[in-house]
């Protein structure tokens, strides 16, 4: 698949704090050591879903324990006191919020990284073991691909789409943008199981959370006919919907904390389209049901 995001809009991903590496020998610090590891995941934040995602698929439960924080931080800077300590003994007097995903070392206390695509390789790479990895060999640009385009074309065309201070010609650029790259992904899949190959990889971890985001968030400021031309992609829904059957995707889908981050994070102003749920994901899931609206549902 060919994947062409837009350069002229970068990423809205917050930047990471820190981004150290799991080294494959002593000499890289932070090397590969079964149970050294810890990761401190919100599953309501769509990085920490994807780590907790591929935590998951690779089985990683004993080797690289992983605690789940609150779906609402609890500090006015909007990061999670649990995760002060480990920011402040990783930096002297660090300054801004500490926040979620962090992969920490249990042996100094300090951050090893909050970069999650970092996270993610690393713990495949090294401690993935004999499973299927989740970067298949010459892969990498694709998933790549794929990530560039969760983000620019999809995430950050949804966000300007639906902002109230835009300008309508920008917000009916961004979105065609959006549909755009959902008429290229809709194509693609349909005869296709999985994004690049006959397994699940990354880029179905990474495409997977961004439908998630754009379903459950992103959906609530755009106007009810821009999402019911988002939801007429049956190929591509269907694809979201099987991958919310699978026990590590839909075991990690809170619908309540993601409803409650967004409304505890979002100053915009809720849409009509907000009423027009494209999946009914509670339905997929073994989480319990969200508050019911009117869906539309492309079975």
């Amino acid at each position: 698949m060919t994947v062409a995001p837009s350069a002229a809009h970068p990423s809205t991903r917050t930047a990471p704090a820190f981004r150290g590496r799991i080294g494959s020998d002593a000499r890289s610090g932070h090397y590969a050591v079964p149970r050294r590891y810890r990761l401190h995941l919100s599953t309501a934040c769509p990085d920490g879903l994807r780590i907790a995602v591929a935590h998951s698929l690779l089985e990683l439960g004993d080797t690289c324990p992983a605690s789940f924080l609150p779906a609402v931080p609890d500090c006015p800077d909007s990061g999670h006191s649990a995760l002060r300590p480990l920011y402040e003994a990783s930096a002297h007097r660090y300054p801004g919020p500490a926040l979620a995903p962090v992969l920490s070392d249990d042996w100094s206390g300090r951050i090893v990284s909050t970069h999650a695509p970092d996270i993610m390789r690393d713990l495949d790479r090294h401690f993935g073991g004999c499973r299927a990895s989740l970067y298949p060999c010459g892969a990498e640009s694709e998933i790549d691909a794929v990530e560039r385009m969760c983000a620019q074309d999809i995430e950050e065309a949804a966000q300007n789409a639906g902002t109230a201070g835009a300008g309508q010609a920008e917000r009916e650029a961004a979105l065609e943008t959006l549909l755009r790259s959902l008429g290229a992904l809709d194509r693609w899949l349909t005869g296709r199981t999985y994004m690049i190959r006959d397994q699940i990889t990354a880029a179905d971890v990474e495409l997977w959370v961004t439908l998630v985001q754009l379903d459950t968030v992103h959906r609530h400021h755009l106007d009810a006919a821009a999402v019911e031309r988002i939801a007429a992609h049956p190929a591509l829904w269907g694809y979201a919907r099987r991958l919310a059957t699978h026990p590590a995707f839909g075991a990690h889908l809170d619908l309540d904390a993601i409803s409650r981050r967004h409304q505890a994070r979002c100053r915009g102003l809720e849409a009509a389209g907000a009423a027009v749920q494209i999946l009914d994901w509670a339905a997929h899931t073994t989480r319990a049901p969200a508050e019911p609206s009117r869906s539309v549902d492309r079975r």
